[in-house]
């Protein structure tokens, strides 16, 4: 016998708002049973042991120490690339009236 009936197919699908054809309602029930049957054998499978993830491959932030560092001269290198420089600014256009 069969866990997921046409009904209960017809019910979720009313419960999610979704308009199913009435002639695919079968083909729908028998898909989802076989999602169950593959997620009863996930069930079976032994995890003791094995650490909660919540990605498959785990991600490492990468960064660095926070520290105040001499510009040197770097910082004259930058602001000499500017088109147009005012001491130790940049100039650019006025964009507000």
């Amino acid at each position: 016998m069969s866990r997921i009936s046409e009904e209960d197919v017809r019910k979720v699908a009313g419960l999610a708002r979704l308009d199913l054809p009435e002639d695919r309602i079968h083909t729908y029930a028998g898909q989802l049973e076989r999602i169950l049957d593959y997620v009863a054998q996930l069930e079976a499978i032994d995890t003791e042991g094995v650490p909660c993830t919540t990605r498959a491959v785990e991600v490492v932030n990468v960064s660095r120490d926070d520290r105040v560092e001499p510009a040197g001269e770097i910082r004259e290198d930058l602001l000499d690339q500017a088109p147009q420089r005012e001491g130790d600014f940049y100039r650019v256009p006025r964009i507000l009236g």
